[in-house]
């Protein structure tokens, strides 16, 4: 039996090229389709955050065993589970916009009688 990692690596290449590929179609879409893009690649449990998220886990599982046998240094560990949670409070923050995003996905692009009021852009700071 061949070793999978060849196909992981290739796996992994190709999903970071397609994640290339959706970000440039990505620019182009109009503001509907922009937002059901955006809301189903922000979906913790069936979208690209979600899954990318659940990866970081993994290999922070993967890295912790690692570390315990001594062939990774602990701060690898540490990283990936810094990391982890990291996108998991990024997606826990995401989560709360995505029925916005689905409602304005679902609108016809067509419909505003007048174009939409620009919102105040404000920026918050973590403390």
């Amino acid at each position: 039996m061949p070793h999978p990692a060849p196909y992981a690596v290739r796996l992994t290449d190709e999903i970071t090229r397609r994640l290339g590929q959706l970000a440039d179609h990505l620019a182009q879409l109009p503001p509907p389709q922009a937002a059901q893009v955006i809301a189903r690649t922000l979906d913790p449990d069936n979208g690209v955050l979600g899954g990318v998220t659940h990866l970081v886990a993994t290999g922070s599982m993967f890295a912790k065993d690692q570390a315990g046998r001594g062939a990774l240094p602990a701060d690898v560990w540490l990283a990936l589970g810094h990391a982890s949670n990291a996108l998991g409070d990024i997606a826990l923050d995401m989560d709360e916009h995505i029925d916005t995003l689905q409602r304005i996905g679902a609108q016809p692009a067509a419909t505003a009688a007048r174009p939409p009021a620009p919102a105040p852009l404000v920026v918050r700071r973590r403390r």
